[in-house]
């Protein structure tokens, strides 16, 4: 049986994620109590036609001591030979505020006592067990629903079994670091095509920003190297069996250099590995 728990900060998207699971055809539960997750997972285990796929979403309107048993919890699972993969959704607290002033929703902690800035730290807090033990990370400050859905797709979906998933992303400085990355890789420092008027209002994957950027040694050093870092600890990452690695390009609008190297690693590493993924941030 594969297990997926979805948690995170309300708001993030964790129902998105949790209905394209079932649209995918998980079994899915919502806002259930930890304490009750290994039972519900050894009855469907043991159940006459066995469930294949669960998805289960716990948050924050648990009971405090059942999500400070979290690891315990796990634990459980995993004596019981129940392999599970956590997948925790995040955002800025200023994001979520204003998404939740937008749709008026009231926060589940939030109060005539407690504001929505503080339930949403509070949150976060009581959260911080499961966040520990997280397998992927997905960040939705600058995420739509459906580039979530499709995130869903490609990193936990696609996924084959005991084998990495491993995604290059570029990104823009001057709209921010992901803060899901596990690996980040500075490129303003190589020559940009910005400041050359016929490859402005191109990126990284057409042809002649390629050719330019192939021409400048700095740019090919600094993918060599990239890849030999990459190529001596990411097969240490794969034997401590990591289900999930992003590693983020960034230059600084996230336009030519961060994609141009984000889509070459990716070719390079899709030789390798089987599940390889791209995402470009900052393109539309």
């Amino acid at each position: 049986m594969k297990l997926i728990i979805v948690s995170g900060l309300s708001g993030s998207g964790k129902s998105v994620a949790l209905n394209t699971l079932e649209d995918l055809g998980y079994y899915c539960i919502d806002n259930l109590p930890a304490g009750l997750l290994s039972a519900l997972a050894l009855e469907l285990k043991l159940a006459p036609k066995p469930v294949e796929n669960v998805a289960v979403g716990i948050d924050a309107r648990n009971l405090p001591q059942s999500l400070q048993q979290f690891n315990d919890i796990l634990d459980q699972l995993q004596v019981q030979g129940i392999s599970n993969e956590i997948l925790f959704i995040t955002s800025d607290p200023d994001v979520l505020i204003k998404r939740f002033s937008e749709t008026r929703r009231r926060h589940p902690l939030s109060n005539e006592q407690v504001s929505l800035a503080e339930a949403i730290e509070l949150e976060r807090q009581l959260l911080e067990p499961i966040a520990r033990r997280a397998d992927l990370f997905l960040d939705t400050t600058q995420t739509t629903i459906h580039e979530l859905r499709d995130l869903v797709h490609q990193r936990v979906e696609r996924r084959e079994e005991s084998r990495l998933s491993l995604m290059f992303q570029s990104f823009g400085f001057k709209h921010g670091i992901p803060t899901d990355a596990d690996f980040v890789f500075d490129l303003r420092c190589l020559p940009n095509p910005h400041w050359h008027p016929e490859l402005r209002p191109l990126t990284g994957r057409d042809e002649p920003v390629a050719r330019y950027l192939d021409s400048e040694p700095k740019v090919g050093s600094m993918a060599e190297q990239i890849t030999a870092f990459l190529e001596t600890w990411v097969p240490a990452f794969e034997a401590d069996n990591r289900s999930y690695l992003t590693v983020a390009l960034g230059c600084t609008g996230g336009q030519h250099r961060s994609v141009y190297l984000a889509e070459r690693l990716a070719k390079h590493f899709s030789e390798h590995y089987p599940n390889v993924t791209i995402r470009h941030r900052e393109l539309p």
